[in-house]
């Protein structure tokens, strides 16, 4: 009688927690913001200036300097209903008569889908401090919690033709959300895109035999300009599309929900011609260890701001699945 007491209390517990969950409000706020609760002379204070340094710094690899995100300062006074509904916040609990330092990472607080990074402190110094010691792992949360804003709406809104015959050549696709089309499939080479008037997003995957190196910087720049010069003509006769090599590509080994990829951030351009814009590529083995798979994602939006139409299909990426037996 006891368990099955402690049965019922558990499965009660999980519905009020789901119920709950399902009440919140749909969070508020544009994509790529975050909240900063944070007294004014703080904020114009050393520890705002860290804030800046942290969230505000120049977004990498873009051709306009842009910040990596916009920040609106709210002095806890004025933390109403109207930001406790924000997609992104982050809270400063300045107290001197609390004996703990400490930062705290919370989701789905006042709104649903939420971030919320909480940096208790008794002092301003201890909090800019924090900011020093946790930065890395800061900015990783905010920027998974807008990544899995795409990935849910790209998988809620999905144009659901399109991985089925993406997984055929690959053994494994992405999420594309409505919008996006097929340019171009062969046996080895994808090219998937969003366009519009002004601006396209797009997405490239290719394969290729396993070699020597396959996951070093120089193999994947050099197969990359390979693939494109071959499948990514640009407008005009003698062009294609190649990698920029004013601001040269970086290379991050990454994990990520128990897949493994080499993660190369940089600019392209079509040569013999003036068209460019930011790409980021995701380079991993196939299942069985004979191909290298590289699905790659770009931007070409020239009239405008590129952080977030990089941030949006750069996340389709992260939504890749195999495909199921």
């Amino acid at each position: 009688m006891k368990k099955i007491l402690l049965l019922f209390a558990a499965f009660a517990a999980l519905v009020s927690c789901k119920s709950t969950k399902a009440l919140l409000p749909n969070v508020s706020g544009k994509a790529g913001e975050i909240i900063v609760v944070i007294d004014k002379a703080d904020w114009e204070g050393n520890l705002g200036t860290k804030v800046r340094e942290l969230l505000a710094c120049d977004c990498p690899y873009l051709a306009q300097r842009e910040p990596l995100y916009s920040l609106v300062n709210v002095p806890p006074g004025g933390f109403g209903d109207l930001f406790k509904v924000h997609r992104n916040i982050l809270y400063f609990n300045i107290n001197p008569q609390g004996d703990s330092a400490a930062v705290r990472y919370r989701s789905d607080v006042w709104a649903s889908p939420q971030c919320m990074v909480q940096v208790n402190s008794p002092t301003s110094d201890k909090a800019a401090e924090l900011l020093d010691e946790n930065g890395t792992k800061i900015v990783g949360f905010i920027e998974q919690a807008e990544r899995d804003r795409v990935i849910r709406n790209s998988i809620r809104y999905e144009q659901k033709e399109i991985a089925p015959k993406v997984a055929e050549v690959f053994g494994g696709s992405p999420h594309f959300p409505m919008g996006y089309k097929i340019k171009k499939l062969t046996s080895d080479f994808g090219w998937i895109a969003d366009e519009k008037q002004y601006t396209m997003q797009g997405i490239f995957i290719y394969k290729y035999p396993v070699g020597s190196n396959d996951l070093t910087l120089s193999k994947i720049i050099d197969k990359r300009n390979t693939v494109l010069k071959d499948n990514v003509p640009g407008m005009f006769e003698n062009t294609w599309m190649t990698t920029g090599t004013f601001m040269p590509p970086s290379l991050e080994f990454i994990r990520f929900r128990g897949r493994d990829f080499a993660q190369v951030r940089g600019l392209w351009e079509v040569e013999n011609d003036y068209m460019g814009g930011p790409f980021v590529s995701h380079s991993f083995y196939s299942p069985d260890g004979d191909s290298i798979i590289c699905a790659e994602a770009f931007v070409y939006a020239p009239r405008y701001d590129k952080r977030q139409y990089l941030r949006q299909v750069e996340s389709i990426l992260f939504s890749w699945e195999w495909a199921k037996d």
